[in-house]
């Protein structure tokens, strides 16, 4: 999971969500959540926002919670169910795959004591704050209490996503010894287009991250010369943009 900068949506489209909110709004309590169903059922501008949602989404489209399968689905962050009035609220829409979304999360949505949100939103906050990646298993670890329910809500830590997380490491290490020896641009940029494209970002983020620590030569013990390649800022650069 990874930072995902939101993009406006069209004023157009964002004046038609908001009306059907408050079309909600006036449906008695005890309907709303159904009535919320058939309206995002029928509702034309949900095409516009799996588009511009999977122009948000990491490499290929890929799930803004496990970074691995492609997103197929529009995840209402907290669920229709909790909050039906938030159905058509763009702030509550992510992208997912259809095994995050209807497999994993469901209609999960952990709060606190206080009742604040413990799923992390990698649209409004950094997820690196509250899950720490243990490249060498592909697990996340939790920080806090936010990071501790999303792993569990999300099936962070299942087993097919860390041996892809632990692939997905070596694939990029590859890229970086291949972007170190090349020697023209067109070769340099297809070395960060490959680690861009593939699955798993958060593993490429999390190893720029943890270059920077002074723990880095322990952490990449195994990989010579790796710390030195993801310190290098014009590297650095291009995985970031």
């Amino acid at each position: 999971m990874i930072r995902i900068a939101r993009t406006p949506l069209p004023v157009e489209v964002a004046g038609r969500l908001a009306a059907l909110t408050e079309r909600l709004s006036a449906v008695p309590r005890g309907t709303r959540s159904a009535h919320a169903r058939r309206l995002w059922r029928t509702n034309p501008d949900r095409r516009t926002l799996r588009t511009t949602l999977a122009e948000m989404a990491p490499g290929r489209q890929h799930c803004m919670y496990c970074g691995d399968n492609q997103g197929t689905d529009i995840d209402h962050h907290e669920p229709l169910s909790r909050n039906p009035l938030r159905t058509f609220d763009w702030l509550n829409h992510l992208l997912a795959c259809s095994t995050c979304n209807s497999h994993e999360k469901r209609d999960r949505f952990p709060v606190d004591s206080a009742g604040a949100p413990l799923l992390i939103d990698p649209t409004v906050e950094d997820p690196f704050e509250h899950l720490l990646l243990t490249l060498s298993l592909g697990a996340y670890h939790p920080l806090t209490a936010k990071g501790r329910a999303t792993i569990e809500v999300c099936g962070l830590n299942r087993p097919l996503l860390t041996r892809g997380r632990v692939q997905a490491q070596r694939v990029v290490i590859l890229c970086l010894r291949e972007w170190s020896r090349a020697r023209d641009a067109a070769t340099r940029a297809r070395a960060v287009l490959t680690v861009r494209e593939q699955p798993f970002a958060d593993v490429c983020q999390s190893m720029l991250r943890q270059a920077a620590l002074p723990t880095a030569e322990l952490v990449f013990s195994d990989s010579p010369g790796v710390v030195e390649l993801l310190r290098t800022p014009e590297l650095r650069s291009a995985l970031l943009s």
